[in-house]
């Protein structure tokens, strides 16, 4: 009776929880239509006959209105499984309560969008012809603002080199660095760092692309049709879950999809293709070639896969540009989040375990003062309140401002690796000093990609069950023979790190290629080491992407690392500390050591690796201090 008791009790809850999720959604539908004209399944034509499923929601104005638009490869249908849902009715209604269209639009290939759908972006014209379409219509001011995180922003900068007239404004966040060489981060898409694979995207592929042989719905489908079908079919693919550590361990790298038979099409020819291999240009991603054209209001995160590429982008944009009104109209936000998180900063923000304060952020008034300015022409105050950048420094955990980026008042501080030998572990005598050493010694460690350092933590993005990002204690991966381990003596006094960390290490070893990894690290007074950023290099691309350059045994040669980034106070007491080793799985794709592809090779051989410091082999890291 008891049981049965509790039972009716749980069913009643369960219920009486559906009711009010039906009420909720009810509720923001019902104050949506009050508002706005719906207008959902547009299906957009574009230069070549393919037509882009499209959601317009726009106020019952009756006069021109300015234009949000968000292109996107993700599902915003409002029906999942027979279920209304609320998330893009939620973003339709700020949207429609502050005077604006709200425009969302699947990429082709993309559940109800027509065509074939590549991660690339192709075709560019795409969002050039929905511009188009958009500043045609009745209802449209013609002016559009662009913005989304993720994927959703990927494809806005190379739209914002085609100076479309009606193309105002944009707000990418989380965006990458598109295709080609950024002051100095060759990323293609961020499939590489350092010419290593990232395996976000082999997760991420896994679980987002659409298959070839999916039920599609009968060219010329009526908008009705649409509408109605929507209701039962959202078109999103169910992917079985599984333990993607264990399916991103599996070897041959090429294989890792098929073996949790996952579409691999897309997949099949990237992952043989090198980092200046000419396929990557095809696409309608951003090129460094490329010249923005419009305004735009960036967002980054400390703890997000492509932090150091968007800040390099940032600066690139600003320096490049010809235009000197498009330079001048670039702003950047750095928030202490993961991929994407900005809004989920809280009072007390914690990323990964490591409590970085009340890191909360105005960001939609200070967006949708952005876009009033450039899409509505409004006379505000948004370019007198906001600072060129706003980051957001951890350990003091505070925001500030800054005209550019690095701030000006940084400067570079040199700290040379030095140790007897034995800078293995965070128990080794590995020491980072201001002081170059006078006398030549080296650190050695064996790698075996077979048994890689785990990652823990990091900046990470869609790994899914693979890697936790954030900041966590590695004190207890420091236990670990194959990583060395150097630190500064504790700090007499505080010094706030902001910038662009560079690494510079005299290594060498006994097979023709392999990876050297680094992290960055603040160390409390009682032992726990928080990562704030990482790196990695293939020896092979030392001398640039253009060629492979392999290694001979036992010679030493320079390697320069792909720059870090951070805005970190050191407390007085703490200390400064990088880890060096081969390997940060399944962060980045093992490197198997034999000189061939890697992507193809089933086994690995083992590494012993060493790095060199002294009078001319003087590995050092060089770290920006900002001045009081």
């Amino acid at each position: 009776m008891k049981k049965n008791n509790i039972i009716l009790f749980l069913l009643l809850v369960f219920i009486l929880s559906i009711g009010t999720t039906i009420q909720a959604q009810s509720e923001i539908l019902k104050k949506l239509e009050e508002i706005a004209i719906i207008d959902q399944k547009v299906m957009m034509p574009m230069r070549d006959g393919i037509r882009l499923a499209t959601d317009i929601y726009r106020p019952k104005t009756g006069g021109p209105v300015p234009i949000l638009f968000s292109r996107t490869p993700y599902n915003f249908n409002t029906w999942r499984d027979g279920e209304e849902t609320t998330r893009a009715l939620e973003t339709a209604l700020k949207m429609v309560e502050r005077g604006y269209a709200y425009v969302v639009q699947n990429e082709r290939g993309r559940y109800f969008s027509e065509g074939e759908w590549d991660i690339l972006g192709t075709p560019l014209t795409d969002g050039y012809d929905a511009f188009t379409w958009m500043k045609n219509q009745t209802w449209s001011n013609g002016k559009i603002g662009t913005l989304g995180c993720s994927s959703t922003a990927e494809w806005q900068m190379a739209v914002a080199a085609l100076d479309h007239p009606s193309h105002a404004a944009m707000a990418p966040q989380g965006f990458g660095a598109g295709i080609g060489t950024v002051d100095g981060y060759q990323e293609q898409g961020n499939w590489y760092r350092g010419g290593a694979e990232q395996l976000l995207f082999f997760s991420w592929l896994y679980g987002v692309e659409h298959d070839t042989f999916k039920p599609r719905i009968p060219a010329g489908a009526t908008q009705e049709d649409l509408i109605r079908i929507s209701r039962f079919y959202d078109l999103a693919p169910e992917n079985p879950q599984v333990d993607m550590a264990e399916a991103l361990s599996h070897l041959p790298i090429q294989d890792i999809l098929k073996n949790i038979n996952g579409k691999k099409e897309i997949f099949d020819q990237m992952v043989q293709r090198k980092p200046n291999d000419p396929e990557w240009f095809k696409g309608g991603l951003y090129h460094e070639t490329m010249q923005l054209g419009v305004p735009s209001f960036w967002f980054a995160s400390w703890y997000d896969v492509s932090i150091s590429p968007n800040l390099a982008l940032f600066n690139h944009v600003r320096n490049t540009t010809k235009d000197a009104a498009i330079r001048d109209n670039q702003y950047l936000v750095i928030a202490p989040t993961l991929h994407c998180g900005y809004t989920r900063a809280t009072e007390n923000t914690v990323v990964g375990e490591r409590s970085v304060g009340d890191a909360r952020l105005n960001y939609e008034e200070q967006i949708f003062a952005w876009f009033d300015l450039w899409l509505k022409g409004e006379a505000n105050d948004f370019k007198e309140k906001t600072p060129r950048v706003q980051y957001y420094t951890m350990g003091s955990n505070k925001w500030q401002a800054s005209e550019s980026w690095p701030p000006k008042k940084a400067r570079m501080k040199t700290y040379y690796l030095t140790s007897n030998g034995n800078a293995n572990t965070r128990n080794g005598d590995g020491v980072l000093s201001t002081r170059a050493p006078k006398q030549d010694h080296f650190d050695s460690f064996i790698y075996d990609p077979m048994n890689p350092v785990t990652s823990y933590g990091g900046n990470v993005c869609c790994t899914g069950n693979a890697i936790q990002g954030g900041s966590f204690d590695q004190q207890e991966m420091e236990n670990r023979a194959d990583i060395l381990v150097y630190t500064t003596a504790p700090l007499t006094e505080g010094i706030e790190v902001s910038g662009f960390i560079e690494a510079k290490l005299f290594v060498s070893s006994d097979v023709k290629d392999t990876d050297f990894t680094i992290k960055l690290i603040d160390v409390y007074p009682d032992g726990r080491a928080y990562n704030l950023d990482e790196t990695i290099q293939r020896a092979r691309y030392r001398e640039g992407y253009d060629k492979e350059v392999f290694m001979e045994k036992d010679k030493v040669y320079e390697v320069n690392l792909t720059p870090m980034s951070t805005s970190n106070y050191f407390m007085a007491g703490h200390s400064i500390r990088i880890e060096i080793s081969s390997s940060n799985f399944p962060r980045f794709a093992r490197n198997l050591n034999t000189g061939g592809n890697n992507f193809d090779e089933k086994e690995g051989i083992t590494a012993h690796n060493t790095i060199h410091h002294g009078k001319k082999q003087n590995s050092q890291i060089r770290i920006p201090i900002v001045g009081k």
